[in-house]
Formats: structure tokens, sequence, C-alpha cells
């Protein structure tokens, strides 16, 4: 019964996705948008934890707060009332999108969502329910608008990940700095978009699968659970440095692409911005993996009896970090 609720709700979320970047008119992609809120709610909840709870509650009001916007923009925009103030009504529509992904300054939300769901919906929220507000937002592109909501993302990003102990935190803000690289890349071409979502998705994907089956959640449960399993230290090192997008690994592809593609289209200044900024992120995860990498820790606060490996998890880990590798012959090759 229970995997047939989570089934029906998972289904249909998708839908509503799917919904959403196929319609024709503003209104189906907003009905969407609300399929795919109204059935991930049941999937966020638990009524066995009531941190569970409070996130799903949090995440309807500020989506449906962001709906509401959104619908009110669209009736605006459609009825041509007031024409003088249509890039306005375009930035607020664009705001309200923002806000549905949580990038920044629209990112008030995000990290306390994430702080109060599991590591399957942390997964969810951090893929699936960017594709919609992405894909409607390259509808409506406003350059300078979106290069202000990108220089944000990177600095907000950066500034507000450097003190969390919460991995869950981490990863929240690590996304909200792919949010603006992501946007960066949509600007002139969706197609790279698509690359850098799906290469984001798979990194993600790797590193949730190892926090999910350790069952950690703090940085000191994570160096104390790599004090006598080299290999998982290992992947998980090199899977951290990759989602930094530092260059042998699979990470760097799409950040090399999306840098090339701005600096082709004449906006050097703020490809140098935000390669700078990024640096910001990329100091926490080096710090994170150099820890892991250092420190034993002996000093036990709570302990968890860790599985063994699951070879599986580290077959597709080698696969993602070795996929650069792959990429770049395939590229020479044709």
């Amino acid at each position: 019964m229970f995997f047939n609720y989570k089934l029906l709700f998972t289904t249909s979320m998708m839908m509503g996705t799917l919904i959403s970047i196929s319609s024709y008119t503003w209104l189906g992609m907003w009905m969407g948008l609300e399929i795919n809120l109204l059935s991930i709610i049941p999937l966020f909840s638990n009524c066995k934890n009531m941190l569970n709870n409070e996130a799903s509650l949090k995440y309807f009001i500020t989506q449906v707060m962001a709906s509401t916007v959104m619908l009110f923009s669209i009736i605006i925009l459609s009825s041509n009332l007031f024409e003088t103030w249509m890039s306005n009504f375009n930035m607020i529509f664009n705001s309200s999108l923002l806000t549905k992904m949580g990038a920044a300054p629209f990112h008030f939300w995000f990290p306390e969502v994430m702080e109060g769901l599991n590591w399957s919906n942390c997964l969810l929220l951090l893929t699936w329910q960017k594709i919609a507000p992405m894909i409607l937002i390259m509808y409506n592109k406003m350059m300078m608008f979106f290069s202000i909501i990108i220089i944000f993302s990177m600095v907000i990003s950066g500034i507000m990940g450097m003190n969390q102990i919460s991995l869950r935190k981490i990863l929240a803000y690590s996304s909200i700095n792919h949010i603006g690289w992501m946007i960066g890349s949509m600007l002139f071409m969706e197609s790279i978009w698509i690359i850098y979502f799906s290469i984001y998705t798979i990194i993600s994907m790797n590193i949730i699968l190892i926090f999910k089956h350790y069952n950690v959640f703090y940085l000191k449960q994570l160096f104390n659970m790599m004090n006598n399993n080299s290999m998982l230290k290992f992947f998980f090192m090199m899977n951290f440095l990759s989602l930094g997008g530092l260059p042998p690994f699979l990470g760097f592809l799409p950040k090399w692409l999306t840098i090339q593609l701005m600096i082709e289209n004449n906006l050097i200044l703020l490809t140098g911005l935000m390669t700078v900024m990024t640096l910001m992120t990329l100091y926490f995860y080096m710090r994170i993996t150099f820890t892991t990498l250092m420190i034993n820790m002996n000093e036990v606060n709570f302990y968890f009896k860790y599985k063994n490996n699951n070879w599986m998890m580290m077959f597709f880990n080698f696969m993602s970090l070795i996929g650069l590798l792959f990429v770049t012959v395939i590229f020479n090759l044709y």
C-alpha cells in the first residue's frame, strides 16, 4: 500500500513537470507547476517525522506564493493593460520562477526546506524540481536581470556555505551556485543547459547515494564514517571535487562549455566574475575533502553501525569520475 501511494504521487509529479514544459499556453504551464507541487507535498510529508512535515509546509507556502505572483503577472501580460510597464511585469514573472527553483536572492526557503528532508527527497528537490521553472525561464530572457541574479547566486552561495556543518545545507548552497551557472548557460544555448543539468544530476546522485547508504547528515558523522574506509574516502573526495568543477573530473565539462559560450557572446566580465566567485564554493569543498583525508576522528558523540561498501554505488561513482575522459575522446573522434 505504501509503495502504491509513493508510485502514484511520483508519477503525477513527473506528469506535472511534463505538462508544464510541453504546454502551449502560460495557463497550461501554471497548471503543470501546480500539479507538480500538489503531488510532491505527500512525498515530502512523513507522519513519523515532524521535521519532514515542517519542511513540506514551508515548501508549500513558498511555492503557492510564487505561483500566485506568477499567475498575476501572466494575467497582466496577457491582457496588455499596462503596456508601458511590460518589462516590470516580465521581471516579476521571472522572479516568481526564480523563487520556485531557489535562486538567490529568492533562496530564503531553500536551505531550510533541505534541512528537514531525507536524502531521497533532497535529491528530488535538487534535481527534478528545477526542470520546469528553468525551462519556463528560457521563454522570457532578460539579460541584465539574469546577470544580476547570477552574481547574487555566486556571492550568497559562497559566503553562506562557508561555515556550515550540515551536509544538506552545504548541498543546498552548492545548488544555488550551480543555478547561477545554469542560468548563464541557458542565456544563449539551451543544449548546454541540458548537458550541465544532466552532469549535475549524475554527480549529485552519486554523492547523495553515499550519504543515504551510510545515513550521515553532518560533517562530524562523515569524518567518523570515513576513518577506516579508504576506498569510500577516495570516491567521496573525487565526487566532491567534481561537483566543484575541478578540471580532471566530469563536473568541469559543463563549466568549460558555459565559459566558452559566454566569452563567445562577449560576456567576458560576467564570466570572469562567475569564475572568481565560484572559488569560494570550491574553498569549502576543498576544506571538507582535505579534512576527510587528513584527520582521524577518535571522539565519538554518536555511533551508527555503518554498512559495508556497496559495489554498485562504487561502480557508478567510478563511471562518473572517468566520464570526462570518455567525453573528450568522443569529441575528438567526431
